[in-house]
């Protein structure tokens, strides 16, 4: 399998994952924080949040995978890359609520530390492209 194909493999897999985690925050938020590794879950308004998380995984989800069809794969890199940073972010969420380690660093640290993995790969396979494209010329000001 050559590099670009596992990277498209590896893209499509985050994108349905993070779009599947985000649709059942939305449908059903209660039932999916079980998972997410905070000690308590919100209660009464607090749910509200919830919803918020799972909007947050599908627009990142949207944005990875139109990078991805239109072709825009160095931009898919670095998205993957930046896009780590909320997952990371809920690592640290956990953590600092003194919720479940294992969560923090199995579920979040490590889809983080995979998307960013996937998003370096991606980096690595469009830079010939990148170092060959012919630069754009810089309008003049008269």
């Amino acid at each position: 399998m050559s590099l670009k194909n596992l990277n498209t493999v590896l893209a499509v897999a985050f994108i349905a994952f993070i779009l599947w985690f985000g649709t059942e925050y939305i449908v059903s938020p209660q039932a999916a924080v079980q998972g997410f590794g905070l000690p308590h879950p919100p209660s009464g308004d607090g749910g509200g949040f919830l919803v918020v998380k799972g909007v947050r995984d599908v627009v990142l989800a949207l944005v990875l995978g139109a990078l991805l069809v239109t072709g825009h794969r160095r931009a898919l890199g670095w998205a993957l890359l930046v896009e780590a940073l909320a997952a990371y972010g809920d690592m640290a969420n956990v953590l600092g609520h003194h919720g479940s380690v294992a969560a923090a660093l199995g579920i979040h640290c490590l889809t983080a530390t995979l998307m960013a993995a996937n998003g370096l790969l991606i980096m690595r396979e469009t830079r010939k492209s990148a170092a060959t494209s012919p630069t754009r010329a810089v309008p003049q000001h008269a």
